[in-house]
């Protein structure tokens, strides 16, 4: 009888310890599971800033690009460094260091402000300087005009010996300036430009010389230098550049000529002008205007 009450108070004591003892087991796996879904969090909570702090570091390189003002692009680049150097700092700091992620979210937010700030002072800069470069052009094609008035005004005063040899000089009519892209497509921006075509017309003129004629085709950018410049001819008692030369051979009829003038070299937006030239007289011109 009592060994039969030993065994089943040791029978009792035995299911009560399996029974803590499975209740400890769930208890830590529960646990566990809680600190895997706090690590994993806080590593994606510093994979996200990772993240911010590239993104901040590119928009500091963007905004370097599209600013010329040495003092503004000095005090850009340091906060580039600094912005990777916070980057680097937390990409060695590991994501359950609560402590040093906090600091590093701080100088996020930081770095936020400061970037936004720069943000708007650029694209201040940038509207100023779009003005100006207007004001600028708008000078220059008022230069252009008052010369080409200029020119006019001398034709006209020429004597009739003048007015007979004018008489017999080429005419070149419905001229065109057309930039193109690599594709030989119409290209609307400048960074797209490859090659400019230019079109006209050799008007008919029974009094000018038949037989072989060299054109010269000039065409200038905003700023007056000469795109693809391959070599010079004379005009009005000086020597000129050209961006293209093409032989015809005229019979007196109306003849129409395109010549392709390549481009390797960097345009910006503005009023390009093309001048036509035969025989050190120029015989046509025409512009055009390429807004980006």
């Amino acid at each position: 009888m009592k060994n039969k009450k030993i065994i089943i108070i040791a029978s009792v004591a035995g299911i009560l310890l399996i029974g803590g003892l499975v209740y400890l087991f769930h208890n830590l796996q529960k646990q566990r599971r809680a600190n895997d879904d706090l690590e994993q969090l806080a590593a994606m909570d510093k994979k996200e800033m990772e993240n911010e702090y590239t993104q901040f570091a590119l928009q500091y390189d963007e905004l370097k690009r599209s600013i010329r003002n040495d003092s503004l692009m000095q005090r850009l680049t340091q906060e580039e460094n600094k912005t990777k150097s916070l980057l680097s700092e937390l990409k060695q700091t590991k994501s359950n260091d609560a402590r040093e992620i906090t600091r590093l979210k701080r100088e996020l937010s930081t770095v936020r402000a400061v970037l936004r700030t720069y943000i708007i002072q650029v694209d201040s800069l940038n509207r100023l300087n779009e003005n100006l470069t207007r004001e600028n052009q708008h000078v220059k094609q008022q230069y252009s005009e008052a010369t080409t008035q200029i020119s006019n005004l001398t034709t006209e005063k020429q004597s009739l010996s003048d007015k007979v040899a004018i008489a017999s000089q080429l005419d070149a009519t419905s001229i065109s300036l057309s930039p193109q892209n690599k594709k030989g497509k119409p290209a609307k921006k400048t960074k797209d430009v490859t090659r400019f075509v230019v079109n006209f017309t050799i008007a008919k003129n029974i009094t000018a010389q038949t037989g072989e004629r060299k054109l010269f085709i000039r065409v200038t950018k905003p700023n007056n230098d000469v795109v693809g410049q391959s070599g010079t001819v004379s005009y009005e008692s000086t020597t000129i550049s050209y961006s293209a030369m093409k032989v015809v051979e005229y019979s007196g009829e109306e003849k129409p000529v395109t010549v392709y003038v390549p481009v390797n070299e960097f345009l910006s937006p503005g009023t390009y002008h093309v001048y036509i030239f035969c025989e050190s007289t120029m015989i046509g011109s025409s512009s055009l205007s390429i807004d980006k």
